[in-house]
C-alpha cells in the first residue's frame, strides 16, 4: 500500500497468460521500486523531527550546489 497526497495505492500485477512466477515477480519488484514505496517505508520508520529534516534538506541543497559548481 502506498499514500500519495492522502490518496491510498496498492502495487497490483496481474498474471498474464504463460507467464512464469519469477516473472511475475521481478514485475512486481520493478513496480514497487518505480513506485518508491520501500524508500518511503524505510524514510518513515522512524520519527525524525522537523528540525532534522529540515537539516537533511539543507545539507543536500549544499551537496547539490557544491557538485554544480565542480561540473
Amino acid at each position: 500500500m502506498h499514500v500519495r497526497k492522502g490518496v491510498t495505492v496498492m502495487v497490483e500485477v496481474r498474471l498474464a497468460p504463460d507467464e512464469t512466477f519469477e516473472s511475475l515477480l521481478k514485475r512486481f519488484n520493478r513496480k514497487v521500486q518505480q513506485d518508491g514505496i520501500l524508500a518511503e517505508a524505510r524514510r518513515r520508520e522512524h520519527y525524525e523531527p522537523p528540525s532534522v529534516v529540515r537539516k537533511k534538506k539543507e545539507a543536500a541543497k549544499r551537496r547539490k550546489s557544491s557538485r554544480q559548481k565542480n561540473a
